[in-house]
């Protein structure tokens, strides 16, 4: 059975680290976002960059790769929810969780060292309403 693993977590988590060492395929929205906008940080066109995302995980799923991982906060259950089989009957795969904890001053410090500020506010927001 094919698995795509969701990574859950705030911004500057740990979470595209620890995708990028599984050594599988990785669809990221902020690269997307970088691809379509040339800022990982513009959150405009969001159902573009959903259309383009799913459109990834279900290229690399039929092109043979048994792991997928697609790298986003989704700290929301709606958004973690979207990627059950359903809309894909074509397709079967389990869908596994890798959760980051890192609390919200850690993250914020680790933006401040990145040089993106811009994701302050975003981490803030974020955490003040914690996972759903």
């Amino acid at each position: 059975m094919k698995k795509l693993y969701l990574t859950v977590g705030l911004p500057r988590s740990g979470k595209s680290t620890w995708a990028v060492n599984q050594k599988v395929p990785v669809v990221s929205r902020d690269a997307i976002r970088k691809a379509v906008h040339g800022s990982s940080s513009i959150l405009k066109a969001e159902e573009l960059i959903t259309a383009i995302e799913t459109t990834m995980v279900k290229s690399l799923f039929l092109a043979g790769h048994d792991t997928i991982i697609v790298d986003s906060t989704h700290l929301k259950k709606e958004y973690r929810d979207r990627w059950q089989c359903s809309p894909y009957s074509d397709l079967q795969w389990v869908v596994e969780y890798e959760f980051f904890k890192t609390d919200a001053d850690t993250c914020i410090k680790r933006a401040i060292i990145d040089k993106r500020e811009d994701l302050i506010p975003i981490i803030k927001a974020m955490a003040s309403k914690g996972y759903s």
